[in-house]
């Protein structure tokens, strides 16, 4: 833990934070304070998707913090008010939502089943809407908060070859954007977050989207997380921003620490360069996996 925490005292809700980036903003979160709510569907560990909402909450606690793991499927609007209650028995407050929970589909229009359609739709865009729908009510209580969607610019030239995942993606984007603007005065900051390069996840190692050498940590992700999380919510609200570009624009300069392979500097890659290949985690398997 931090010798003067920045978020102490405070509440966040991670989901899709079993693994990945949100195990790795979990643990910045909790490192600087927060009681963590550590949301998502896996209870379990497996071979090819190590960690679950338990191991991740051990990492906090072992760590000094405190944490609340919750099994949460993200599609369950009647689950995500159970979460959010129970969020409130246990701790008092939210103070900042992270929607990290994702599912991916990078394939054409005439190759994207209406089932994969459904799914993306459900465990992007309407799971962020529904989440932070449901976390509003305490924010505005305590009159501030933070919620950050994982999710990009908007870029329309990315659409050829994602259309079903983008169109998810930028209603996220769209959301935060939108919201900041109604919630303006209000103490409640709504942010988009998305990285210039690819990052370390069991998706894109088991996808194989991509090597090393183009990656970087999640880490890199959680330290923006972070610096959202510590600005006062009236500088920041309604913007989408980039990793490194608003890092840099907060005094950072050193990014070889991101590197997943120290010898190689990933390159940057806009929305429209993301390689064309997989699907989207099984649920069953993946759900709450979220990769960029």
């Amino acid at each position: 833990m931090s010798h003067s925490p920045r978020l102490a005292e405070q509440v966040a809700v991670v989901t899709g934070a079993s693994r990945g980036i949100g195990r790795a903003v979990a643990l910045a979160l909790a490192g600087e304070g927060a009681k963590v709510v550590v949301a998502a569907r896996s209870t379990r560990s497996r071979a090819n998707l190590p960690g679950s909402i338990y191991t991740v909450a051990e990492e906090i606690e072992e760590r000094g913090g405190a944490a609340l793991p919750l099994r949460l499927d993200v599609r369950d609007d009647d689950a995500i008010e159970a979460m959010v209650a129970v969020t409130l028995q246990r701790f008092g407050r939210i103070d900042v939502l992270v929607n990290n929970a994702g599912a991916l589909w990078w394939q054409d229009v005439a190759d994207t089943p209406m089932k994969r359609f459904d799914l993306v739709h459900q465990v992007n865009v309407r799971a962020a809407f529904s989440l932070t729908r449901s976390c509003l009510p305490a924010m505005r209580e305590q009159g501030r908060g933070h919620v950050v969607m994982m999710s990009p610019p908007v870029d329309l030239e990315a659409l050829p070859g994602k259309v079903a995942y983008l169109l998810g993606k930028f209603g996220m984007t769209m959301l935060a954007l939108g919201l900041a603007e109604e919630l303006r005065g209000t103490g409640i900051a709504v942010n988009a977050l998305w990285p210039v390069t690819a990052i370390e996840s069991q998706a894109t190692i088991n996808y194989r989207l991509g090597s090393p050498a183009e990656w970087r940590k999640p880490s890199i992700l959680a330290d923006a997380v972070l610096e959202i999380a510590t600005t006062p919510p009236q500088e920041l609200t309604g913007q989408a921003l980039l990793d490194e570009d608003f890092l840099r624009s907060r005094g950072w300069t050193d990014f070889t620490r991101y590197r997943a392979d120290p010898d190689h500097e990933p390159p940057r890659m806009p929305p429209r360069a993301l390689p064309r290949r997989g699907g989207v985690p099984d649920p069953r398997t993946g759900g709450g996996q979220k990769t960029p």
